[in-house]
């Protein structure tokens, strides 16, 4: 809310926004990056508290230093509005992913901004990627950083799994896949019968040299829309997350990745997705947070 100029100067703690930002900052008329909280939660397996998710990165993100020595700037400065968290029904998954699309189609009719949707559990993002898939007129590929390829048609009865994800989608789009390390039998000969819609880049392939990220950036199409699964990041680093995997990626490959991919493809949007907050071990909320700000920073930085 607004103060008075006399009340505005007190030491009142910071927002509880990305980055803490004041109301100026993040003001949505003026913004250019949007993050949508989405606390879903309702088909993980093996762990759960995905639905902490987004509270967990956004409380950590209010102690991020707002300056990036990479980019030599500070991305904030774009504006970034944080959205109040989008409660989804409770009546079946399928009913909650199209609310979802409902609510992530009238943000994006709000006009051209980056929006990073926070999750939550992996499921959420068939919503926004055939949102962009109905909007644009070319080709979208998706770039999705997991340990999982979430090609399953259905998971403990549920088509809306977050197991299936990438199967509600992979008509509509082209999919690489990096990071993965786990999958079925079956997923493998989906992924092998459609070779030029589905390209996997499997984590024991790429630890050594650079030349992934090549293969990575000729996979992918001009446009890019982003999804993030932080258990595509070696338990190590992010042990917080439902079927944390051996194996995966670390923090700056993963970053020369993202920075060439935004620099050299169109990305439309991201989403950063299933996080499970330990207040145990808060460094991965706080390592999550910085992706966030880094996926910004990459977008905007010119």
């Amino acid at each position: 809310m607004r103060l008075p100029a006399e009340l505005a100067r007190l030491a009142w703690e910071l927002p509880h926004n990305f980055l803490g930002l004041d109301e100026a900052s993040s003001d949505f008329a003026t913004a250019k990056a949007v993050i949508l909280p989405v606390p879903y939660e309702s088909t993980t397996s093996y762990g759960g508290g995905t639905a902490h998710g987004p509270r967990g990165i956004l409380e950590a993100s209010r102690y991020i230093e707002l300056y990036d020595q990479e980019l030599d700037g500070e991305p904030w400065e774009v504006g970034i509005a944080t959205m109040p968290s989008l409660s989804l029904t409770r009546a079946g998954a399928e009913a909650a992913i199209a609310e979802l699309r409902q609510a992530y189609d009238a943000i994006l009719d709000q006009g051209d901004r980056f929006v990073i949707m926070l999750g939550g559990e992996h499921s959420i993002t068939s919503a926004p990627v055939l949102a962009w898939a109905d909007r644009l007129e070319e080709r979208v590929s998706v770039l999705q950083i997991d340990a999982h390829t979430d090609l399953r048609p259905e998971y403990e009865g549920s088509e809306f799994s977050h197991a299936s994800v990438m199967a509600r989608v992979m008509d509509r789009v082209d999919i690489v896949a990096v990071g993965i390390r786990a999958m079925t039998r079956a997923e493998r000969e989906v992924a092998r019968a459609r070779p030029d819609n589905i390209r996997i880049f499997f984590a024991d392939d790429i630890h050594s040299g650079d030349s992934w990220i090549d293969a990575v950036l000729a996979a992918l199409g001009d446009t890019v829309y982003l999804t993030f699964d932080v258990d595509g990041l070696d338990p190590s680093l992010v042990p917080s997350t439902g079927t944390p995997e051996p194996g995966g990626l670390t923090w700056y490959p993963v970053m020369k990745l993202l920075r060439r991919v935004f620099r050299e493809k169109r990305v439309v949007a991201a989403d950063v997705v299933e996080l499970a907050p330990n207040p145990a071990n808060p460094a991965p909320d706080f390592l999550v947070a910085r992706l966030v700000y880094k996926l910004i920073g990459y977008r905007f930085s010119g």
